[in-house]
C-alpha cells in the first residue's frame, strides 16, 4: 500500500555554473526536475511510501529520470515511455538573493500523449492520499483537465484523501484560466496547500478569515496557507493556527521548497500530528530546501529534519 502517489510531468533542468542573466551563462550542469516529483521523493526522503504516475520520453534523458527517481525509493510502476516525444528540459536563471527564473522547453511532452484509461484503478486503491498540483493542468488544460477529473474520481471511490498545491505559473497561464480551471477542482479537495498569493487568485482573497470560510463552503477541510518569510497559517475542521517560518541565513536556490513543504505537510497529516506539529515541521523542511543548489537535493530525510526541530547535534560520519 502507497502512503501518497502522485501524477505529473518530469522535466530536465540545466542549472548554469555562474549567477546572473542567462545570455551570459555559458556552462550547465544537468539534473531531474517537476514539482510532483520532487513531490514524491521528498514524502520517500521523509519515510513514506510514494508513488509516482507519468509518461517519460523514450530517450537518454527519460531513461535518466526513471532511475534517478526510483533509486530514491519511489515507486515507478506506473510510467510509460513514450516513442517520439522527447523529454521536457528547461534552463535556469539563477541570482544570488535565491531567485530563480524559469524558461521551459516542453513542445511535444510525453505526458501529452497521456489519457485518463492510463490510470490503474487498483494504483489507488492501495493509496491513502493522491498529491495534485496546478502544473499539470496548466501544461493542456482541455485535455489533461480529464485525467485529472478521472483521478479524482478514482480516489474518491476508494476514500483517498486528495490533497493539491495550486503551484501556479504565470508563464504558463492567466490568472484568469488558472483561477476557472482551478475552480473545478476545489470541491473534490480535501487539503489545500497554497501560498496566500496563490489563494487570492483562486479564491479572491488573502484574508486568512476570509480564505478558510470559503475552503469550508467548498467541503475542504483542511488548509495551508504559506505566507513567504511570515508564517504559515494552518486550518483544520473550523480550528485555526498561525506557526512562524524558521529563518535560512543563505538563501541558494528557492526551486523545491513548496514541493518540500508539501512533503512534510502531508507526512505529519498521516501520522495524525496536531496541526501546529503538522506546519512547524513543513516550514523546517521546506526551510531546509532553500539552502541547498537544485530542484530536490535539498529535499531532507527524516532524521535531520527532527534533529533541525529538536536543536539536536547530528555527528557527521
Amino acid at each position: 500500500m502507497k502512503d501518497v502517489i502522485t501524477l505529473g510531468e518530469a522535466i530536465i533542468a540545466f542549472e548554469p555554473w555562474t549567477l546572473g542573466p542567462m545570455e551570459h551563462a555559458h556552462t550547465f550542469e544537468r539534473k531531474v526536475g517537476g514539482a510532483e516529483l520532487n513531490f514524491a521523493i521528498g514524502c520517500s526522503r521523509l519515510g513514506l511510501q510514494a508513488g509516482w504516475i507519468s509518461h517519460l520520453g523514450n530517450d537518454p534523458f527519460g531513461l535518466m529520470i526513471r532511475n534517478f527517481i526510483r533509486g530514491e525509493g519511489v515507486d515507478v510502476s506506473q510510467v510509460k515511455f513514450i516513442d517520439d516525444y522527447n523529454t521536457s528540459i528547461y534552463f535556469k536563471e539563477m541570482f544570488d538573493s535565491g531567485d530563480v527564473h524559469a524558461y521551459y522547453y516542453r513542445d511535444r511532452s510525453p505526458v501529452s500523449v497521456m489519457k485518463p484509461t492510463d490510470l490503474n484503478e487498483s494504483y489507488f486503491k492501495r493509496a491513502k492520499v493522491l498529491h495534485l498540483t496546478g502544473i499539470f493542468p496548466a501544461i493542456n488544460p482541455e485535455k489533461n483537465m480529464k485525467i485529472v477529473h478521472h483521478a479524482i474520481k478514482l480516489a474518491k471511490k476508494h476514500d483517498v484523501k486528495v490533497s493539491f498545491d495550486p503551484n501556479i505559473r504565470l508563464k504558463m497561464w492567466s490568472k484568469e484560466e488558472a483561477r476557472r480551471i482551478i475552480a473545478e477542482i476545489l470541491p473534490d479537495v480535501d487539503i489545500l496547500l497554497a501560498s496566500d498569493d496563490e489563494l487570492e487568485i483562486i479564491l479572491e482573497s488573502k484574508n486568512p478569515e476570509q480564505v478558510f470560510k470559503k475552503a469550508e463552503q467548498l467541503g475542504i477541510s483542511t488548509v495551508a496557507m504559506k505566507r513567504a518569510e511570515n508564517s504559515t497559517i494552518g486550518y483544520d475542521k473550523g480550528e485555526t493556527i498561525e506557526v512562524n517560518t524558521f529563518s535560512v541565513e543563505n538563501v541558494v536556490d528557492t526551486v523545491g521548497a513548496g514541493d518540500g513543504f508539501d512533503a512534510g505537510f502531508i507526512y505529519g497529516y498521516l501520522k495524525g500530528w496536531q496541526m501546529e506539529k503538522v506546519i512547524t515541521f513543513a516550514n523546517m523542511v521546506g526551510s531546509m530546501v532553500v539552502g541547498v543548489k537544485g530542484d530536490n537535493e535539498g529535499l531532507p530525510y527524516l532524521e535531520d529534519v527532527l534533529a533541525r526541530i529538536d536543536n539536536r547535534d547530528v555527528i557527521e560520519r
